[in-house]
């Protein structure tokens, strides 16, 4: 028994326990039931206060016409006629509810659809082959503007939730695996161009940190010595007048060989021919091959040091096939290098190489990343993320408002009052959740980000209805 229903009981009993007859007084109490009767209670009841009815203490739809006990041991709460004056609340709804179903009986019906979504109508009441009744779709609830209406109720329970396009600022960012690879500029190699002998090396070896000007080894060349001593004859005549005028194709001469500069000016400054040449590091870095042995004998072309400067280096990054798009040269890289997990090293994208790896599907991107520290060795795995977005905002929706069906994207569009219009975009880049859209959208337009699947579901359900309902008045 409901409350309303329950209550009209209890005061018709205590009608006939006052002795049955209508009691017209001052403020009266007024219970509907479904039915219509209006009971009105005794004035003397809403007066004295006393109950007309007993109530569970929690407020569950339980009630009694006597005192009475929970299972618990509690008592129920009593409730006197004025507690109670009217049932508003009861009635409201019973007028919502009527009112509904009269202006619904005053819309006109358009035809019938199928209660399981599927393509069939009937301008008839009809029930489906499992006995289900057919669902009556009224004028107004199917309009020609491509817009979905949804009752209020259909709104809140499937949880839709609109948010206006705003401009943001779009970060995308890549993330690939690499090596470091040395920078093949910054690679020197120290051979003979003319037949030689190592008269002593440096204690220097493979791996060893050398500076530039250090010395690595001393040679013996009987051409060098042949072009120093032309040189040092020509800058000590007096009747040449030195090496301004007449010096420089000797000087030359020892600069084809190779020799150090340090080293013609020593000669220079002594005016005499050296027995052995000093040869030093051409720049700072690592020793990467020594080949260099005291008493050796060195042909020209012969490698006999190779020096590598790593203050920069190389990160070889491997980028997916379809992140090419977005790669720019010039555009800022953070790599983390597996070895010191909590340090990262920024760089900038270098180069990308114009070819694809046929079995990966990715493309090689040149990072050039300095190295000051000179921690970072060749061949050493790094993770890199390369910032993709732009610095400007641009129109922006969040990703979980578009509809992908792979052929297009589009959005629904709130237009109010329960309307949502199916709407095609065009999108640009991705990041944080969000997408840019170039066309079919201006800035502020609503767009429904939560349950937007179940609207567009009711979408292809009415497209289908109309296509086939047109179909069907065709001759």
């Amino acid at each position: 028994m409901t409350r309303a229903a329950f209550v009209s009981a209890a005061a018709a009993a205590l009608i006939v326990a006052l002795g049955g007859g209508f009691v017209i007084g001052r403020m009266p109490v007024r219970l509907s039931e479904p039915s219509g009767i209006a009971i009105i209670a005794p004035a003397a009841a809403r007066t004295t206060g006393a109950p007309i009815y007993y109530q569970d203490p929690d407020g569950k739809p339980s009630y009694s016409l006597t005192p009475k006990k929970t299972e618990d041991g509690r008592d129920y709460h009593s409730v006197p006629a004025d507690a109670d004056i009217s049932f508003d609340e009861a009635e409201a709804s019973d007028a919502r509810e009527t009112k509904s179903a009269e202006a619904k009986s005053e819309r006109k019906i358009k035809y019938y659809r199928n209660p399981m979504g599927l393509p069939d109508t009937s301008p008839t009441p009809k029930k489906d082959s499992m006995g289900m009744d057919y669902i009556a779709v009224y004028e107004g609830d199917d309009t020609d503007d491509g817009s979905v209406k949804l009752s209020p109720g259909k709104i809140q329970r499937t949880g839709v939730q609109s948010e206006p396009t705003t401009r943001r600022v779009i970060r995308t960012l890549i993330r690939a695996p690499g090596t470091i690879q040395l920078d093949e500029r910054r690679v020197s190699v120290i051979s003979m161009r003319a037949e030689s002998w190592v008269q002593k090396v440096a204690n220097v070896t493979t791996g060893t940190q050398v500076s530039k000007g250090q010395p690595l080894m001393e040679i013996y060349s009987p051409a060098v010595a042949s072009a120093a001593a032309e040189y040092i004859s020509t800058i000590n005549s007096p009747a040449i007048g030195g090496v301004e005028r007449y010096g420089r194709g000797s000087r030359q001469r020892l600069m084809n060989l190779d020799v150090p500069d340090k080293a013609i000016v020593a000669m220079e400054k002594s005016r005499t021919v050296p027995i052995s040449i000093e040869w030093s590091a051409p720049s700072d870095g690592i020793v990467l091959e020594r080949n260099a042995i005291e008493g050796m004998r060195a042909q020209p072309g012969d490698v006999l040091f190779r020096v590598a400067d790593t203050s920069v280096v190389w990160a070889m990054v491997d980028v997916a096939e379809r992140d090419l798009g977005v790669l720019a040269v010039g555009q800022s890289v953070r790599v983390k290098a597996r070895s010191f997990p909590g340090r990262t090293f920024s760089g900038a994208v270098g180069v990308i190489y114009p070819q694809v790896n046929k079995e990966t599907r990715t493309a090689r991107v040149r990072v050039e990343l300095p190295n000051p520290d000179g921690i970072l060795l060749p061949d050493m795995y790094v993770d890199a993320e390369i910032d993709t977005g732009k610095p400007e905002p641009v129109l922006s929706i969040p990703e979980s408002a578009v509809l992908d069906t792979g052929a297009r994207q589009s959005v629904l569009v709130d237009k109010g009052q329960g309307r949502f219009e199916p709407r095609e975009v065009k999108l640009g880049h991705r990041g944080g959740d969000y997408v840019e859209v170039s066309e079919g959208l201006a800035e502020g337009d609503p767009v429904v980000v939560s349950a937007n699947f179940l609207i567009d579901a009711e979408s292809n359900l009415k497209a289908a209805l109309k296509g086939f309902s047109e179909a069907g008045g065709q001759p």
